[in-house]
């Protein structure tokens, strides 16, 4: 229920906007008997939105949010599955002109199970620089783009991802690799 919620607020919010009653979203029929069981995105978001604000996307910092314990989601749904926070940073560098992009593992693996981006499932590779990313696919909604645009921060933040000055002090920070760990010097 919160992933749909958090799509429909992505999709129908512009900056600085507050959320949209679910009958006037343009994504729900007002008609339907299903609007009137749905929660209101402002009534599930608005206390965590007044908390750790966003100027985009369904208005919520969530990383920000987990980190100062404000939500503690299920990190499993199989009880056998074992968490495995990674704290690793991988550096993209095929960017053009665009800042390099540090993906870092802890806020992802804090949400997910590697096996939701790595393994059969073939979104990503395991070694840094094999897989070819592209704007082009993320825009499409594959790779990094299956999240982003719809669950996660929307992709008009490009700086949110490009905030590695290239040759600046933290792309040096890597000492030339492409992985390190989160807060190396």
């Amino acid at each position: 229920m919160l992933l749909v919620l958090a799509c429909v607020c992505a999709v129908a919010l512009a900056a600085g906007q507050k959320w949209l009653a679910i009958a006037k979203d343009d994504l729900h029929d007002p008609q339907s008997p299903g609007v009137g069981v749905l929660q209101e995105p402002a009534e599930a978001l608005g206390a965590l939105g007044a908390q750790v604000p966003d100027a985009v996307g369904n208005q919520v910092r969530w990383v920000q949010a987990l980190d100062r314990g404000l939500i503690q989601p299920r990190t499993n749904i199989l009880p056998e599955t074992k968490v495995n926070l990674r704290t690793t940073e991988v550096l993209l560098v095929n960017t053009a002109h665009m800042g390099l992009v540090k993906f870092p593992h802890r806020q992802h693996t804090a949400w997910l199970d590697c096996s939701n981006c790595h393994g059969a499932v073939g979104l990503f590779e395991q070694k840094a620089g094999a897989t070819k990313i592209g704007m082009f696919r993320v825009l499409a909604g594959e790779k990094c783009g299956l999240c982003h645009g719809a669950v996660a921060f929307p992709l008009t933040e490009c700086d949110r991802c490009h905030s590695v000055k290239r040759d600046g002090p933290e792309h040096a920070a890597f000492n030339g690799a492409l992985v390190r760990e989160a807060g190396s010097p």
